[in-house]
C-alpha cells in the first residue's frame, strides 16, 4: 500500500496523509489538471484517515490553488484539481505584509527586478504583445479614466508583458507580486500631487516600453521597465530606504 512508502519523523497529523497522497498523484500524473479526486468516503477509507482530515486537507488545497471543491450534483461537483498559484501567493504576500514582515520597499525591488528581466526577455513577436497593446489603447486618454480604472489596466499591461517572456514561475510570481502590493499601490496615489499628470507620464512610458520590445531592444526594455516603476514609487514617496 502506498502508505507503507511513506516514512515520516516524529507525530504526522493525519491530514498530512492525506496531502502527501494527493502531492504524489500529482507527481506520478495520475491526477492531472481537471481531474478530480476521489470522492470524500472513498479516499479516507483508502488511506485509512477520518473523513474530517480529508475535508481540512481539501480545504488547505483550495486556500493553495490547487483544487476548487463543488458540492452537489453535475458537472461542478467534486473536487476539481486546477492551477492557481499567482491566487494562493498573492494571499500569503498580503498577509506577510500586513504583518510588515516583508517591507512593501523590497516587495517593490523585486517587483523591479523580475520586470525588468521579463522585458528584456519578451519575445517581439509574442501574442501577448497584441494584448498589450490592445489595454494601451484602452489607456488612450488616461486623464479621463478613475485611478482604479487605470491601475487595473496597468496591472493587466505589466502582466501582459511578463507573459510574453514565456516564463511560467516568472509570471506567476509576478502576479502574486502585484496582487499582494495593488491595494497599496493605490492608497499612494492620494500622495501624489498631481495624478492626472502622472497618469499620462505613465502612460507614455508604458509605450516607449512596448516599442522597445517590439523592436527587439531588450536591453533598452528593461531599463525603462526599471525606470517606470522606481520613479512611480519614488515620486509617491516610497523610495529604496522608505
Amino acid at each position: 500500500m502506498w502508505l507503507d512508502h511513506i516514512k515520516y519523523h516524529g507525530p504526522v497529523r493525519t491530514h498530512q496523509l492525506v496531502l502527501s497522497w494527493i502531492e504524489n498523484e500529482l507527481a506520478a500524473g495520475r491526477l492531472t489538471v481537471g481531474g478530480r479526486l476521489p470522492a470524500e468516503r472513498s479516499l479516507a477509507e483508502q488511506l485509512k484517515v477520518s473523513r474530517t482530515s480529508v475535508r481540512e486537507a481539501v480545504r488547505i488545497l483550495e486556500a493553495m490553488g490547487v483544487v476548487r471543491a463543488g458540492v452537489g450534483s453535475g458537472p461542478d461537483a467534486g473536487t476539481v484539481v486546477i492551477s492557481d498559484p499567482t491566487s494562493a501567493l498573492g494571499s500569503a504576500l498580503r498577509l506577510h505584509v500586513a504583518t510588515q514582515h516583508l517591507p512593501v520597499a523590497d516587495i517593490v525591488e523585486t517587483r523591479i527586478l523580475l520586470e525588468s528581466w521579463a522585458a528584456g526577455k519578451a519575445r517581439p513577436d509574442a501574442p501577448e504583445l497584441v494584448e498589450a497593446a490592445a489595454l494601451l489603447d484602452a489607456m488612450d486618454m488616461p486623464e479621463d479614466l478613475a485611478v482604479n480604472e487605470f491601475l487595473a489596466l496597468d496591472v493587466r499591461f505589466h502582466l501582459a508583458l511578463a507573459n510574453a517572456a514565456g516564463n511560467a514561475v516568472v509570471s506567476a510570481m509576478m502576479g502574486s507580486l502585484r496582487e499582494a502590493i495593488q491595494g497599496y499601490a493605490a492608497e499612494l496615489t492620494a500622495g501624489l500631487p498631481d495624478w492626472k499628470a502622472t497618469a499620462a507620464r505613465l502612460h507614455g512610458e508604458h509605450q516607449g516600453i512596448l516599442a522597445a520590445i517590439r523592436n527587439d531592444d531588450g536591453g533598452r526594455a528593461a531599463r525603462l521597465v526599471a525606470a517606470h516603476i522606481e520613479g512611480y514609487y519614488q515620486e509617491a514617496g516610497l523610495g529604496r530606504s522608505a
